[in-house]
């Protein structure tokens, strides 16, 4: 951790915090997060695409702004540079890769993802995590994570709803097995994906991360098994029906449906970065083609729940359905 400290010291990392106008910004290195500040809610036109995050006090902006309270625009940028400064590494990564995300096709997007975050479970910001935070030894329940009915449609769903649908290596795997069933089913019928229970998904199985002994090897299964890559490839053919809660995998694979219609109360969170992480499931390639990168980047930094009117406004999901 000290060298950490050395490289926020020097400039490497940590957060840049500056008024957005149309002058361009000075130039850092690439591991600083860098916050673009209205102040005024002018939304004053300037160099956007130099900022990781852009804050402004007009509410209801439109993209890529997220908007903020007046009164609480000093707390936000705090909450960002104590973000930041709790898993440097982690956000260095997340801005590097969705830097580079949205302008390469999406499985490349979907590898540097997978590069990166095998990385960092070897960083020692995700060992900090691990160690505060013990993953337990429970057997395999032998229940079965996906179901799959066809009729006028192909039925997928998710079913460990005692664990709110928590992604382990098994439900990716027979998500990823379901969806290429789908793919080439002879009649290409449309698909919706939902979960049973309380929450669409609550994301990835936290007693299993960090526990692959190759974290190469885990990279390529990643980029064998993915089920946002499958999901992706089905096109308009695609539906995703979530509901409750939607965090970290349960958000960052519907997203790469072509439509996502939300329950009412659905809302929606990316922790990883707080655990030393970056996304990786596919959200710094699905979420930033639906949102743009700036918000998915403070979603992610800042680990924030986004409720169901915000989400509907940025177009994170496309409906409200009951």
């Amino acid at each position: 951790m000290a060298l950490i400290a050395d490289l926020t010291d020097l400039g490497g990392t940590g957060v840049a915090v500056a008024p957005f106008g149309p002058e361009a910004p000075p130039e850092i290195a690439p591991g600083v997060v860098r916050v673009g500040v209205d102040r005024e809610g002018a939304l004053a036109f300037g160099p956007m695409e130099a900022f990781d995050i852009l804050l402004t006090t007009a509410a209801g902006a439109p993209r890529p702004w997220v908007s903020v309270a007046p009164q609480r625009l000093d707390a936000a940028v705090a909450e960002l540079e104590t973000a930041v400064a709790a898993q440097p590494a982690a956000a260095a990564a997340l801005i590097q890769v969705l830097r580079a995300s949205e302008a390469v096709a999406f499985d490349t997007a979907l590898a540097m993802e997978s590069l990166a975050y095998s990385m960092l479970l070897a960083s020692d910001g995700f060992r900090a995590w691990r160690a505060a935070n013990p993953s337990r030894d429970r057997p395999d329940d032998g229940q079965p994570r996906v179901r799959v009915d066809v009729g006028r449609e192909i039925e997928v769903r998710l079913t460990r709803p005692a664990a709110r649908n928590a992604f382990d290596a098994r439900m990716r795997d027979d998500l990823a097995e379901a969806l290429a069933f789908a793919a080439d089913h002879p009649d290409a019928l449309p698909l919706t994906l939902s979960g049973e229970g309380p929450a669409f998904s609550a994301g990835g199985d936290l007693d299993e991360f960090g526990r692959a002994g190759d974290p190469g090897l885990a990279h390529l299964v990643r980029t064998l098994r993915s089920p946002a890559l499958a999901l992706h490839r089905l096109g308009g053919r695609a539906t995703a029906r979530v509901h409750g809660a939607c965090v970290g995998a349960g958000i960052e694979v519907p997203a790469a449906a072509a439509r996502v219609a939300a329950g009412p109360g659905a809302f929606f969170r990316l922790p990883e970065v707080g655990m030393g992480l970056i996304p990786g499931a596919g959200g710094t390639a699905t979420i930033p083609r639906r949102i743009g990168r700036h918000r998915t980047c403070w979603m992610a930094v800042t680990g924030a729940e986004v409720d169901l009117a915000t989400a509907l406004a940025w177009r994170l999901v496309d409906e409200v359905a009951v």
